[in-house]
Order: C-alpha cells, then sequence, then structure tokens
C-alpha cells in the first residue's frame, strides 16, 4: 500500500479533466461544527503597499477618518496616504552612537503617539531607547531627540507598551537591556511621574492599555493595564501564566515621602477568567486585547483574546462596568482587617494626603480576591485550534438602523476572520487570505468611519475593506444568507450601508427577499438570471468520471441529483464530487448539484451525460479507470486511520 500511494501523486489532465492528490484528502474530509466555520472563503489582494522588507517589526498609527498612516519600521517612519497609496513623507531616525556595534545598530520604532502639535516617536536606537518629536514638513520645527528609557524598550523583542492620555505619557518598557525592571509607569506629561513597586507583578507582559473617560467625573478616570504575568501557583497542575488587569486613578500623583512617594496609591489588580468553569479549562495567556468604548463607561465593553497551553484559543467579551465592580466590592487577597477610609484604590484630588492605613494595603495587598469572569460566564464566546494573535471589533449599522458587533481576528499567518456577534454565539461570515503564501501581521488598526482595517505584515501593508458586499451579489438570497451588517440588497446588488434595503442579520432566512418592494435584481454587469449553464459531456461507456461543482458556502449541504436519485458528495474544501467508478447505460443523464441553506435551495452546476462510442476517446479516458481506483483505494486506507 505504501508504494502505490507514493506512485499516485501526480495529475493527469484528459479531455478537460484534471485529477490532482487533494481528491484523497477530499473523501476523508466532513463538515465538523460548520457553524463556527467560516461561511466564505475569499482572497483579497487589491491593496497592498510595499515599502521595505527588511523590516522585522512594524508600529501603526492611524487616527480615525484620517487619509494618513504611520508606519514604523527600521531606522525610520512613514507617513503614507492610503487614498493614493502614495508615501508622503520618510522620517529617516538612524541611531547615533559613537560604540554602535554590528550587531545592535539599528533602530526598530516601537512607539508612534500623537503628542500637541507633533508626532511622539520611540525606538530602540542600538539598545539605548531614545524618542524624537516629529514635526510635519511644512512647519519650521526641526526633528527633537529625547531620553526614551522606559518608554521605549531596549530591543524589539522585549515587551513594552505606551498610551498618551489627555497630554499625559503613560508607557511600560525594560529600564535596563537586560530586560529588566519591566514596570507601568506615567513617564511624561502635565504631571509628574509615578511608577509601580517592585513585588506588585512578576515578570510580566503587558498587552494593552486603556483611559475610560467619565462625563462630568474627571476625578475618577482611571488607567487600566491588561498583561499577563507569572503564576505565584506552582504546583504542576496550574498554568505558569495567568491574566490581570490593573487599574490605576489619571490623578495619582504618588504618595507622601513616607510611604509610596512617586509610587501609584492606586494600584490594584485582579485576575481576568477566560473558559469553561465546569470542565475546569482556562485560557490563561492573555494576547490581545480591544476596547469598544461607549458615551457612558459603563457600557464599554472589553474584548480579549487568550491562548492556552493546549494551543487553542479564545475570546471572552466583559463588560467595563462588572470589570470595575470587582475592584469596588472584593475584598483584598490575603487582608483580613477592617477595611480603611477612603477604601484603597478610591480615586482623590491629592494623592499626597491619603492616610497611611489606605496605602499600606495598596503596598502590600493589591490584588483582589474576586476575579473577574466574562460576560458568558458558562464558556467564551468564540473557541478555536488556530493561533489568532489581534482582534478589532466595528460596531455597524444595519440598512434596518438595529446595531451589529463584527469582529476581526487575525492569525499568525495572514488570515482574517470576520465575526458577526449574534447574542452569545458566534457567526463566521468569512475568513479572508490577504496575502499570497503566509506571513505574520504585526499590527492591525480598524478605522470605523471608513469601514477600513489596516493590517502590517514585515515590509508591507494591507487594506481589508470591511464593506466587500460584491462577494455576495449573485442574488438577494447570497446577499441576506451572508448575515453581513455592512451589506442589503437593493435593485442595484447588494450594496454597503444601505437604508431600507433587503436584509436578515437575526437568523439569514431569505424569505424577505419576496418582499415586493425590491425585487431579485442583478447588477447590470452580471447575468439576468441565476440559473446555472447546463454542461454537455459525450463520455464512453464503461470508462470511470466524475462531475464537480464550487463549494460557494461552507454552511450549506451539497447532494448530487440525478433523475429521482440522490447522492452525496465527495467534498474537498472548495469542491463538491461526484464520483462515477464505471458509466453504465442507466448513468446517463440529467445531474444537478443542489445546496441547501437554512430556507434557501439553488441548483449550483448542470450537466448532461451523453453516450459516445469514439474509441480513441474511450482509450483516452479509460487511462481514468486506474486514477479512480487509485483515489479510491487510497481514500479508503486514508479514512480507516
Amino acid at each position: 500500500m505504501t508504494m502505490l500511494l507514493k506512485r499516485r501523486y501526480f495529475s493527469v489532465d484528459i479531455k478537460g479533466i484534471v485529477a490532482y492528490p487533494w481528491f484523497i484528502y477530499g473523501a476523508c474530509f466532513q463538515c465538523v461544527f460548520c457553524s463556527f466555520n467560516p461561511r466564505l472563503t475569499l482572497r483579497q489582494d487589491d491593496w497592498r503597499l510595499l515599502y521595505n522588507t527588511n523590516y522585522s517589526h512594524t508600529v501603526l498609527f492611524h487616527q480615525e477618518g484620517s487619509n494618513s498612516l504611520l508606519v514604523g519600521g527600521l531606522n525610520n517612519v512613514l507617513h503614507i496616504d492610503v487614498d493614493s497609496r502614495q508615501i508622503l513623507e520618510n522620517f529617516t531616525l538612524d541611531p547615533n552612537l559613537p560604540r554602535c556595534g554590528e550587531s545592535s545598530c539599528e533602530n526598530v520604532v516601537t512607539v508612534i503617539e500623537r503628542f500637541e502639535d507633533c508626532t511622539f516617536v520611540c525606538g530602540t536606537n542600538g539598545e539605548e531607547p531614545k524618542c524624537w518629536k516629529l514635526f510635519p514638513k511644512e512647519s519650521n520645527h526641526s526633528t527633537e531627540a529625547v531620553d526614551g528609557t522606559g518608554i521605549s524598550p531596549h530591543t524589539c523583542t522585549q515587551n513594552s507598551l505606551s498610551l498618551m492620555a489627555d497630554g499625559d505619557l503613560y508607557a511600560a518598557a525594560p529600564l535596563y537591556s537586560d530586560g529588566t525592571l519591566l514596570q507601568f509607569r506615567r513617564k511624561a506629561g502635565n504631571r509628574i511621574s509615578v511608577w509601580m513597586h517592585d513585588q506588585w507583578v512578576s515578570e510580566p507582559t503587558f498587552i494593552s492599555i486603556f483611559l475610560a473617560e467619565r462625563r462630568n467625573d474627571s476625578l475618577n478616570e482611571k488607567i487600566y493595564v491588561l498583561f499577563r504575568e507569572k503564576n505565584s501557583d506552582t504546583s504542576p497542575e496550574a498554568d505558569p501564566w495567568i491574566s490581570r488587569v490593573a487599574r490605576v486613578c489619571k490623578v495619582d500623583e504618588g504618595g507622601p515621602k513616607q510611604l509610596l512617594q512617586n509610587i501609584w496609591t492606586s494600584f490594584l489588580k485582579a485576575r481576568l477568567v477566560c473558559g469553561i468553569p465546569s470542565e475546569s479549562l482556562y485560557f490563561n495567556r492573555l494576547q490581545d486585547v480591544f476596547v469598544q468604548h461607549a458615551e457612558d463607561w459603563t457600557d464599554s465593553r472589553v474584548y480579549a483574546l487568550f491562548s492556552s497551553s493546549w494551543n487553542s484559543t479564545a475570546v471572552c467579551i466583559y463588560s467595563l462596568k462588572d470589570l470595575d465592580d470587582v475592584f469596588e466590592s472584593s475584598s483584598y487577597k490575603g487582608y483580613t482587617g477592617a477595611i480603611p477610609n477612603p477604601r484603597p484604590g478610591t480615586c482623590v484630588k491629592n494623592s499626597n494626603s491619603i492616610p497611611h492605613s489606605t496605602l499600606q494595603i495598596i503596598k502590600d495587598y493589591p490584588e483582589m480576591k474576586d476575579w473577574i469572569h466574562p460576560i458568558q460566564r458558562e464558556t467564551p464566546f468564540f473557541t478555536s485550534n488556530k493561533n489568532f494573535t489581534k482582534i478589532a471589533v466595528d460596531r455597524v449599522q444595519a440598512s434596518n438602523e438595529s446595531m451589529h458587533n463584527v469582529l476581526l481576528l487575525a492569525t499568525d499567518d495572514g488570515v482574517i476572520l470576520k465575526i458577526l456577534e449574534d447574542g452569545s454565539k458566534a457567526f463566521i461570515i468569512s475568513e479572508t487570505h490577504l496575502c499570497n503564501g503566509s506571513a505574520p501581521i504585526h499590527s492591525m488598526k480598524l478605522d470605523s468611519e471608513k469601514r477600513k482595517l489596516f493590517v502590517g505584515y514585515p515590509g508591507q501593508l494591507s487594506m481589508l475593506d470591511l464593506q466587500r458586499c460584491q462577494d455576495y451579489n449573485a442574488s438577494c438570497e447570497e446577499c441576506v444568507l451572508s448575515r453581513d451588517p455592512y451589506c442589503a440588497w437593493t435593485e442595484r446588488g447588494c450594496m454597503s450601508q444601505t437604508e431600507g434595503g433587503i436584509q436578515n442579520i437575526a437568523n439569514g432566512l431569505t424569505n424577505v427577499c419576496n418582499q415586493k418592494s425590491v425585487g431579485r435584481f442583478r447588477r447590470d454587469v452580471q447575468q439576468s438570471s441565476t440559473a446555472p449553464l447546463k454542461i454537455r459531456h459525450d463520455v464512453p461507456s464503461d470508462v470511470p468520471f466524475y462531475l464537480s461543482c464550487p463549494v460557494d458556502s461552507h454552511h450549506a449541504t451539497y447532494r448530487w441529483e440525478h433523475g429521482d436519485k440522490r447522492s452525496p458528495c465527495q467534498q474537498t474544501q472548495s469542491e463538491c464530487l461526484l464520483l462515477i467508478p464505471s458509466m453504465k447505460d442507466d448513468m446517463y443523464g440529467n445531474y444537478k448539484c443542489v445546496s441547501h441553506e437554512l430556507d434557501y435551495t439553488k441548483t449550483v452546476n448542470e450537466y448532461d451525460l451523453f453516450p459516445k462510442r469514439a474509441f480513441n476517446d474511450a482509450v483516452k479516458l479509460r487511462a481514468l479507470d486506474w486514477l479512480m481506483a487509485a483515489f479510491v483505494t487510497s481514500a479508503f486506507y486514508l479514512c480507516s486511520l
């Protein structure tokens, strides 16, 4: 059997019929948990900008609705116009060090923030971090350089993050070149610099930082930091890493000289939980975070992407109000005494005046006893065995003015999942491959106003159009089945952001297409009928043959119809096959490949097979007999493993 399998890895092209070894895989392919599979598999490569293939690290900065995008990489920052795909400016930031060595003489940009009337950029600068204030070329300002220690890491492989909020710079980066003394600090701006106590975290990896603004209550505005750290539980069954949320008051300026001077007086942390508690399975390794801010901060939500020790990923969704309630009401882990007034973690106008009894608890017992659970406690919102690394969430108004959340998840090999948040369930609209081959995604920025997703790879930039309604433009039913809130069916086809268009985000049922207000029209450039053309084949008797039709939707089921006979597909990832071992008289006639999805049934392909006795054709086609035998035998062998 092994020898036979080795000999069968080839392709044969006879009368336009091509057979490939993936047939063997297709015979074993089954659609397991179809609702968790992407409905469509797409490829987009129409917006890509190559700028420097030597970039091994990419940082993006983009402001909502702007045409400008800043890209930081190796020794420079590019200012790109996303509409024209032109590089407007190239800020060169070569390291300037007298002792610059061969291995460290590079400046990898790690921080890009907007600061007052300039762009604030930091980089590794040959392992001596440095920051620059960059001004537009039309201004008369020259580039200004400042020390970047504690803002940028010494190498791009070290952990760091930054946030510019109300004129203050918050950052986390190692103070030393060996990566030690990695802390979260307020480093520069209108308020004094403050930092963490050495014992508050253990070997942290900082993931995300954000400010939760509170209208008419600026005193209680807080900075939230999400990170993972080493687990103090060293038992064999415990994961060595756990995820945390910490918060500090924006107005915190440290304590008095006697206790916590220039150290956060409001720092508290709590464990962030994502998993299946009933089975004691937890995703403990936080990978990325997206915060969906609301006008009322209590309605804001935190979308967190986790990985696990068994190489799976999950998304859990948290209410910022629930998260904050843990800090406001939980007891302090390890502390059994009375809780003083003000409660530890309370924001006050003058942090130097906080009583020592309150500060002592902050110093010695900063961890909350209660855990922070997601909105959906029993199970994560989404799980996968793929390695997702980035997340973004868009808020979309559908054609009927209902609001929907769409998650965008990026894998480590250049694939974007587009997921509809359907209550507590995930509906995967599509899987989009942004470039040929696999390339790691370094950074991702969402522009909700423009409905674009910018994705940074090594040395290149891609832009994903989130309103690709042309992918569902075949008919009203196809548009509705997509359940894509960016799109709706109109007389001009499946269009983006159209009020009053036909769509059914709630369940995707296509009976809404029977409305008389809008007909089932197609675009002018397409055929006026969705009925497939009949394909004729003249096939000799007693030879093997196969028919195929494309798998348009991975949520549909496919079958073959021949008279009153119904046959299942031999389904590959992209095709539905009908294998005929040997043509007999009763096998000629009409064949239809039919798909069924929810309440919609359509004929995808239709064939008419007629007998043909031509000797030459028969000889050529008879070669397929061996190929089919190889396929059936090999498939049977593989499926039996």
